[in-house]
């Protein structure tokens, strides 16, 4: 009987490096999350979190017709959802898309912004300081980066593409945010991309100029800026501002085709994080 208990200790550890190889070749590069007591202590969970955990700051919460809505949020990946993540996800991907992060639209809605102007408040505005990455908002964004990143989608800042517009070369499919403010460069580079998906309406809509010596973008032309006739600053045949924009529950989502690419009829900033065939039919485009 002796000769017994090594074959049964052979055959367990054979399983164990079995199940290793299996689960190590399976999980997809899903990210490891942090634990959940990290959370930022002065924000709540939301409730309404089905694909991820949400966390909200209650300052971001606001009432529209009488419900409840977080304008932005904290994501985790749900351990659970792991097979449905790999569905929604990229982690496999070997040239994944890349989102370009709309740090200048942020810049231009910050305070002392360009809406601080075109509400006449400050005749100054014109120019305005570049915001940190940390300080996007609901114009800005802000779900849709936290999102994406998490499901594995490469990112720049609009920053990085102005000073180097050559890099969407490296992609097969870029990520247009509500990219709103751009550089005549950046304008350049992502209407030549052949494979654009514009995921907000109101995107490469005011022309604007940078100095990164003192760290700010200033307006050129858009938005009814110098002239009041003036619609989007580059011209642009492709703007779908109206009235895609001002659809914020995107209950009839869809993509629509253009040259370059593909555009979404809505604006997507509260269902990139709760609808799972949006982030799915997103990645297949």
């Amino acid at each position: 009987m002796n000769f017994i208990k090594p074959i049964i200790l052979g055959s367990i550890v054979l399983s164990v490096i079995v199940l290793v190889i299996y689960f190590g070749f399976n999980t997809k590069d899903i990210p490891t999350q942090d634990n959940p007591d990290s959370i930022n202590s002065e924000l709540i969970k939301w409730s309404d979190g089905i694909l991820f955990n949400v966390f909200v700051d209650p300052k971001d919460i606001v009432n529209v017709n009488g419900k409840q809505i977080p304008m932005k949020g904290t994501f985790q990946l749900k351990p659970n959802l792991s097979d449905t993540y790999s569905e929604i996800g990229v982690y496999d991907e070997k040239n994944k898309p890349l989102l370009i992060i709309p740090v200048y639209t942020a810049s231009a809605y910050a305070k002392n912004g360009f809406y601080d102007f075109y509400n006449g408040n400050c005749n100054t505005c014109l120019t305005t300081k570049i915001v940190p990455n940390d300080e996007l908002g609901e114009q800005s964004s802000a779900n849709a980066v936290k999102v994406l990143e998490l499901l594995g989608y490469d990112s720049i800042t609009d920053i990085e593409l102005d000073t180097n517009p050559t890099i969407l070369s490296k992609y097969d499919k870029i990520i247009v945010l509500h990219n709103e403010y751009v550089t005549k460069k950046m304008f350049d580079a992502i209407t030549s991309h052949p494979n654009v998906i514009y995921l907000y309406p109101n995107a490469l809509y005011a022309e604007i100029s940078t100095n990164f010596v003192d760290n700010t973008i200033s307006l050129i032309r858009g938005h009814g800026y110098p002239d009041a006739s003036i619609d989007n600053g580059f011209d642009w045949k492709y703007d779908n501002t109206r009235p895609y924009e001002f659809d914020k529950e995107c209950n009839n989502w869809e993509f629509y085709e253009i040259p370059n690419g593909k555009m979404l009829n809505c604006y997507p900033e509260q269902k990139i994080w709760k609808d799972e065939k949006f982030l799915k039919t997103l990645k297949e485009l």
